[in-house]
């Protein structure tokens, strides 16, 4: 199986420092820095990358398990809130909603609900992520 990388540099103290972020693949390199990561400043930080591997991650499983069971989508879209609070121990994870709408022509909402649920326990990065909360809002349009 592949080998995926990321690096991530970090200078200076928590508050005051900054860093960079990088794929492997070099399809993504940004700063982040203390505002931008427990307040509104500008750059990226961890908690929307791993939105953004979950988001990826999920839409794809979800793909190919209703295209398995004979129903291809036009679309999955999928949105990840991820939620870091700070708690009695420190910054955490406390959560991640997913928000998915999916255009998927002769399914039931039924049906694409018990598929959404497989998906978001069953793609590789849920697995990974198996500690905070996953939560999920599944949309057939």
């Amino acid at each position: 199986m592949a080998v995926r990388s990321a690096s991530a540099e970090w200078n200076g103290d928590l508050k005051t420092g900054k860093g960079r972020m990088a794929l492997g693949s070099g399809a993504y390199e940004g700063q982040y820095s203390f505002n931008s990561r427990f307040e509104e400043g500008t750059g990226s930080n961890p908690e929307e990358l791993i939105g953004a591997a979950l988001s990826g991650c999920f839409s794809m499983a979800l793909s190919n398990m209703l295209a398995e069971a004979g129903h291809s989508p036009e679309s999955v879209k999928t949105d990840a809130r991820v939620h870091l609070e700070f708690g009695a121990d420190g910054p955490a994870i406390s959560r991640i909603e997913l928000v998915t709408e999916a255009v998927v022509p002769g399914l039931s909402a039924d049906e694409f609900a018990k598929h959404a649920e497989a998906a978001k326990t069953g793609c590789p990065v849920s697995k990974a992520l198996a500690g905070p909360e996953i939560t999920l809002s599944a949309t057939l349009k």
